[in-house]
């Protein structure tokens, strides 16, 4: 069964890119292009028209914070999807982009790919983030609960997350069993559980909470 392409709006002030908007939407059959626009007040004159199912908007914008403008267009439609773009990949932004109820932030510059890429994404999974945003955050969480262990005690983590018994990270480690036990008789401490796979669960939930 087909379906109509879904409806997409992109608000950015640097005019030079908007010809390589239209031009990338041009080789998509699922996503089409309703409109580019400049400024935040633009775009929701030209809204009733456009009723998009997609919003790209830069955060910079001569007339608003994109983020801020937000609720402008949820107030339109609270269905409607908005991916914020920015040079900026600051932590404080995406989470404060994120706070106001955004589906997604992308780094500029786009190319096709990451362009369609992010549309997909929104499409089917219902968010989306550069590679490099989401390596930057799954990185400070991951830092965040390392810093609760010793350096040793973060090996012996890193091969249990791989399944690894105790003999074998002994050899890994180029220690003696007993050594083994006694960091993850520490670890499980620091964690306050009783059993490897209680302390596993702890820790995914460290990384990834």
């Amino acid at each position: 069964m087909n379906h109509d392409p879904l409806k997409i709006i992109v608000i950015d002030q640097e005019q030079s890119c908007h010809e390589t908007y239209a031009t990338y939407f041009n080789s998509f059959l699922e996503y089409s292009l309703k409109g580019v626009y400049g400024t935040m007040q633009e775009a929701l004159n030209a809204y009733a028209h456009a009723v998009p199912d997609v919003i790209f908007s830069e955060i910079a914008l001569p007339d608003h914070c994109g983020i801020e403008a937000i609720p402008l267009f949820r107030k339109r439609d609270p269905k409607v999807k908005i991916i914020m773009l920015s040079a900026n990949n600051d932590f404080e932004l995406v989470k404060k982009a994120f706070k106001y109820g955004a589906n997604g932030y992308v780094t500029k510059p786009l190319s096709v790919r990451s362009l369609f890429n992010a549309l997909d994404a929104v499409e089917h999974e219902g968010a989306t983030l550069s590679n490099d945003i989401a390596k930057m955050i799954i990185g400070m969480f991951q830092r965040k609960s390392r810093r609760l262990f010793s350096e040793r005690e973060n090996q012996v983590i890193d091969q249990l997350f791989q399944g690894a018994t105790y003999k074998t990270i002994a050899e890994k480690l180029f220690v003696t069993t007993s050594a083994v036990n006694f960091h993850i008789q520490n670890i499980y401490l620091k964690l306050d559980v009783n059993s490897k796979s209680e302390a596993l669960s702890k820790l995914r939930q460290l990384e990834y909470a």
